[in-house]
């Protein structure tokens, strides 16, 4: 028995000793590196090897003292079934603890992710995804963890150039890598990577994302009516600027970079995993479904009298019938692909061929556009915008400023602003695309499309303006650049409801389909103008640009392809610009400038109310008793300024009147006797108070208070230590009032061993004047 304990034993401890040194050979193998450039006086630093050594790489980037940790995970998928796409997961977090800060909600722990961290991943998201092969449908991971921010430095674009660094180093098929800027501009001077300070006063504020050879795979930003020839020249840098970052990501992966994985197929990926696109639309399944589909397809796509419902009905009864011929053959899935690819073939090639696209227009053409505003009395300001079958229904509320979108802590930290008296809520429910759906949620999607239009409009919205604005944008019907029909509904709502902005805005999205030319030829392409839902998705680009008659508020370009030339970035600029111009001119024969302030019957209403510091106490009441029933009673808020003026807002012009009302009854009282400084007056206690007694010296006098510091020579700690009690009357002297804070000043020990003469005081009646 102890020889068979033994035996085993030593079995234990040999295997042991084998994992041990396995487990160093690996961490031997995991070397720290790092690289680092300097851009225009500042140092970027790219490193990896320190931290989440268990995943396919892990790369921080530092910019001054703000630090993004970045990890890339991929997987082949387990369950059966081909897929034809790329299930590509990018998520962007900014945890309190990085700004030195404790989370505010119950658990004071990280919950569920911020508005600025969707709109961080989304931004992280459209940088790589372009770049990674069509075949590569393995789960992938990007995992971005912000560990340090500093209030200077931006670590979006931070994370972008560490996605980049850890996809290259890992051994994840990418076709990368790709550098990202932030660009500004300060008295028409191009500022690099600005600091936060920077962008607020910066007139732009424009990321570029480009791959090697001044390819731009994605834009994003704002600007303030900036023009078209300087918005270009900020993009011809950008993509200039990116190249710099490329060159380090490149040294980095040449030092530390994994062989990338072989598109296997899906045998050598494991049972039951996915195919790639390749072997879903092989040859053989691909020539018989263009030999059953082609003339189909093809007639459908030259039919200009269907609308979105019709051809896509169509379609979808070509698919089935298609499927039902060749199921007893091949997969379903692999049919449906083939298929898929199909009609994305033909669509592109009828482009092409007949530089028409399938609802008839030409390809810088608009679709038709109608708008009506002032749909309903009750609402501040609405705004219906049609353009071709997608339709938004933009509503304004306007309300007070204390109304206003507070940013969480991290948030205000990184974008250097507090709250927000603009904002816009975009929704997208289910029958907008006849779906059935769940109602009332929203996704990354929506807060997306909602920022780019908010973006575009606030540029145009006065900083200070009264009062807090909540511009929400429904899409009731959608085929195609919704985001941008809610830039035009929107800026035709704010007029409507008397919103003073500077310029109407308008936006339009700008497609583009690619074939390769031939040998020692350029790529040939073809821009669309204003872009139609199939075309979004058959083609290779939505470029979406916003702004006024003049300049540019806002641009997203999302690409398919890996990155696209200058040439074709500044002829879609231009493209979008003619037609925003021209859909500004179809709106302002609908409404061409704001209303006149106060148009409306429901228009708010905010006013500052003079009233003297010591008849305050009056009109707030006890705990604020009084303000409180003004606001229950007329829904109109009183708050204190910050000139130490009390303002009151009112929802219209009838709830002022209310509660005007009822701020005169509450302040109309008996004529205040003039007191004599200096003078004896007898005070009646109304209420004891640990730290003193209030006190009374006429009828219906608001409370004075008498600290127990003025009470009696001799210190007190409470008022009963005199024998004191509410309802007795006792000798006051007045000193006249505070000169701050407007309350009596009262003494009752400065009479204590003197006599003098008690004054009586009788209020005279109220006269008309002085109730007013």
């Amino acid at each position: 028995m102890n020889t068979m304990y033994c035996s085993i034993h030593r079995r234990h401890i040999m295997f042991s000793r084998h994992r041990l040194k396995l487990f160093k050979c690996f961490f031997s193998t995991v070397t720290s590196e790092e690289v680092s450039f300097d851009s225009l006086g500042k140092q970027l630093k790219l490193s990896t090897g320190q931290y989440a050594k268990l995943a396919d790489s892990c790369v921080t980037a530092q910019l001054g003292d703000t630090s993004v940790m970045v990890t890339a995970v991929s997987k082949a998928r387990s369950q059966s079934g081909t897929q034809s796409f790329l299930p590509l997961t990018v998520d962007y977090r900014q945890k309190a603890a990085a700004a030195g800060r404790i989370p505010t909600n119950f658990l004071r722990r990280e919950l569920g992710a911020s508005e600025t961290e969707i709109l961080a991943s989304r931004l992280i998201d459209r940088s790589i995804r372009p770049l990674f092969p069509s075949s590569f449908t393995n789960d992938t991971q990007i995992m971005c963890n912000l560990l340090a921010v500093d209030g200077v430095h931006d670590p979006e674009v931070l994370a972008i150039n560490a996605s980049s660094a850890a996809l290259a180093v890992s051994n994840i098929p990418w076709n990368g890598p790709v550098g990202a800027v932030r660009l500004g501009r300060i008295n028409n001077d191009i500022i690099i990577n600005p600091t936060r300070k920077q962008i607020l006063e910066s007139d732009l504020n424009l990321v570029v994302v480009s791959a090697p050879h001044n390819l731009v795979v994605m834009l994003e930003g704002s600007a303030h009516g900036i023009l078209q020839p300087d918005f270009l020249h900020a993009i011809k840098t950008g993509s200039k600027q990116c190249q710099l970052v490329i060159q380090a990501i490149q040294s980095l992966q040449k030092k530390v970079g994994k062989p990338k994985l072989a598109l296997a197929s899906s045998q050598e990926q494991g049972e039951g995993s996915t195919t790639s696109n390749e072997s879903a639309s092989d040859e053989n399944v691909f020539s018989k479904v263009k030999c059953l589909a082609s003339m189909r397809v093809r007639q459908i796509f030259t039919d200009y009298t269907v609308d979105k419902l019709s051809r896509d009905d169509v379609i979808n009864e070509i698919r089935a019938d298609i499927c039902d011929k060749l199921q007893s053959e091949h997969h379903y899935d692999d049919i449906n692909n083939a298929f898929s690819k199909l009609c994305k073939e033909i669509f592109r090639a009828l482009i092409f061929e007949t530089d028409t696209r399938c609802d008839g227009r030409t390809l810088d053409q608009l679709r038709p556009i109608s708008c009506e505003v002032d749909l309903h009395k009750p609402l501040h300001g609405s705004a219906l915008f049609q353009r071709g079958q997608t339709q938004v229904l933009s509503t304004v509320a306007l309300d007070s400023i204390q109304s206003a979108l507070k940013l969480d802590p991290v948030a205000m930290m990184t974008s250097g602003v507090k709250e927000k008296n603009f904002f816009l809520h975009y929704e997208f429910p289910p029958y907008a695309t006849r779906e059935i759906g769940r109602a009332g949620s929203y996704g990354r999607r929506e807060v997306g499309h909602g920022a780019l239009a908010e973006k575009a409009l606030r540029c145009v919205v006065p900083r200070d303006f009264p009062f807090t604005i909540r511009l929400t944008c429904e899409v009731l019907e959608s085929n195609g650049s919704s985001s941008m029909a809610s830039v035009c509904g929107g800026s035709l709502a704010l007029m409507d409801a008397g919103v003073p902005i500077s310029e109407p805005c308008a936006g339009v999205a700008v497609g583009l389909v690619t074939r390769p030319g031939g040998e020692n030829e350029e790529l040939d392409y073809r821009i669309l103008t204003d872009l139609l839902g199939i075309e979004d998705y058959f083609g290779d680009m939505d470029f979406k640009l916003a702004g006024t008659k003049k300049g540019i508020t806002a641009i997203q370009a999302d690409v398919k392809i890996p990155g696209l030339p200058l040439k074709i970035v500044m002829e879609a600029v231009m493209a979008a610009c003619q037609a925003k111009s021209d859909i500004i001119n179809i709106m302002n024969q609908t409404l061409a400038k704001p209303r006149v302030n106060g148009a409306k019957s429901n228009w708010p209403i905010v006013q500052t109310l003079d009233i003297p510091p010591h008849k305050r106490g009056k009109l707030i009441g006890h705990g604020g008793m009084n303000m409180k029933k003004i606001l229950l009673q007329t829904g109109v808020q009183i708050t204190m300024g910050e000139d130490d003026h009390m303002q009151m807002f009112a929802p219209n012009q009838a709830a002022y009147d209310e509660a005007r009302e009822l701020i005169d009854t509450l302040l109309a009282t008996s004529s205040e006797p003039q007191l004599e400084f200096g003078a004896i007056y007898t005070a009646k206690i109304i209420e004891l108070k640990d730290i003193g007694v209030l006190v009374t010296l006429y009828p219906n006098m608001p409370p004075a208070l008498l600290h127990n510091s003025q009470l009696d020579q001799k210190k007190i700690g409470h008022p009963s230590a005199l024998g004191l009690e509410e309802g007795q009357e006792i000798q006051v002297k007045y000193f006249g009032r505070d000169p701050v804070s407007g309350l009596m000043r009262l003494s009752r020990k400065v009479l204590q061993g003197t006599t003098g003469a008690v004054k009586h005081l009788e209020p005279k009646e109220p006269s008309s004047t002085e109730q007013r």
